[in-house]
């Protein structure tokens, strides 16, 4: 951060009394072990009175990073120069920051390409040829109806869903770890992919 705030002034400093308000963005890992969180105090409090700005700060990934699990289904396997996995997940629809970003999320006992002996190039049910959320390595062979889970999925990944195409949003669960219990909190169905075009 102070790394950027220097090039900003050093960019921008004549611009910035200019202003009421300067936004710092996002991505700032504050929750991390070792982050020199006092420091991040001092530079927004420095900042501000140096420019007389508000300043905010976006922590969003901070408080959601590593949380969230997308939990589907292999819907069938073909083949393509490799194996593909067609997925009842859509990187369009449920995971639109791989395709954006890029970002490649983790699976749960999956690897990158040749990590493990079994690749799959991971598909999904659109009808867009990009739609892919990537090729990543199991262990084990993949077939239909085993569940992959995608983990990291709270925080672009949920606030940027659509239903293109159709395709239906995935329900919002929570899962109790202590007591191995499920409960639904909210399903999504035709009437919130009509809603959303009216």
């Amino acid at each position: 951060m102070a790394q950027t705030l220097a090039a900003i002034e050093d960019k921008f400093g004549d611009l910035l009394c200019q202003m009421s308000w300067v936004n710092f963005g996002g991505g700032h890992h504050i929750t991390q072990p070792g982050y020199d969180v006092d420091g991040l105090i001092e530079a927004i409090k420095d900042f501000a009175t140096k420019y007389a700005v508000n300043v905010y700060l976006e922590p969003s990934e901070a408080i959601a990073i590593n949380s969230g699990i997308l939990v589907n289904e292999v819907l069938d396997i073909g083949w393509n120069d490799l194996p593909q996995a067609i997925l009842d997940t859509s990187a369009t629809c449920h995971m639109p920051d791989v395709l954006e970003m890029p970002y490649r999320p983790d699976v749960w006992g999956g690897g990158k390409p040749d990590e493990n002996p079994n690749c799959y190039r991971l598909g999904d049910m659109t009808c867009l040829a990009g739609d892919v959320i990537g090729d990543y390595s199991f262990r084990d062979e993949l077939n239909v109806g085993d569940r992959l889970m995608f983990m990291d999925m709270s925080h672009y990944t949920m606030v940027k869903t659509t239903t293109f195409n159709g395709i239906r949003l995935p329900s919002i669960a929570i899962w109790n770890s202590d007591t191995d219990s499920l409960t639904v909190i909210k399903e999504f169905g035709y009437d919130d992919f009509c809603n959303r075009l009216s």
